[in-house]
């Protein structure tokens, strides 16, 4: 059972290990991960953070990773599609702690890659500013996630990662269309589940591509 750590803080709310399993995710929920580092089998899952389709901020403090019934229903639940930011990493450390793959999913960051061509820019701030005016401020990025209790800093910063999320896709999907790259798009979101298990295997997948 989700276990609310005094609700909400400001529009966002604090769960332990679990969410409600009544929400409402409007069909789609954008997702995030903060952890203690950048390797996924060394650098522990701490915190998840989800938004529903009308904007509504679940974040998700991970102490256990075996009390987590309804957040792994969500990630199996082929009705409803997974957002993420770069999903490579998202999905691996997903798939380590909670021993779940998200299934259908969006990447933002693929998505600006083969829609933007004219830019090297894809990194979740200058999407924010591109398609949105938005200032992201990532000076929490680094902080400790694995902390006791997270700062006022730290919860605002974990939902400004999905808040945006949403938003972003609806433009990235009319410059996916008129580029005619949608096929192509929903054929990387699917090799990224498979990036997953290659990436905690440490396999290099480019060797099996290439000549």
């Amino acid at each position: 059972m989700a276990e609310p750590l005094g609700g909400a803080v400001h529009k966002y709310k604090l769960f332990k290990n679990d969410i409600p399993q009544d929400i409402d995710w409007g069909g789609t929920v954008a997702v995030d991960t903060e952890t203690l580092g950048l390797v996924p089998v060394r650098d522990r899952l701490c915190v998840v953070q989800l938004c529903s389709a009308s904007g509504e901020v679940f974040i998700v403090q991970m102490e256990r990773y075996d009390s987590s019934p309804n957040l792994i229903k969500l990630f199996d639940d082929e009705n409803v599609l997974k957002v993420f930011h770069f999903a490579r990493f998202d999905l691996a450390v997903l798939r380590h702690y909670l021993r779940v793959l998200p299934y259908p999913i969006y990447c933002t960051k693929v998505a600006s890659k083969l829609a933007r061509m004219n830019t090297e820019r894809h990194s979740l701030p200058e999407l924010c500013q591109f398609f949105l005016g938005e200032r992201l401020i990532k000076e929490q990025q680094k902080s400790d996630w694995g902390a006791k209790v997270l700062t006022e800093q730290q919860l605002a910063y974990a939902a400004s990662d999905v808040i945006h999320l949403h938003a972003i896709r609806e433009k990235l999907n009319v410059l996916l269309e008129r580029e005619d790259r949608v096929s192509m798009a929903v054929g990387v979101f699917e090799f990224l589940r498979f990036c997953a298990d290659l990436d905690l295997d440490q396999t290099d997948y480019r060797y099996l591509i290439e000549h």
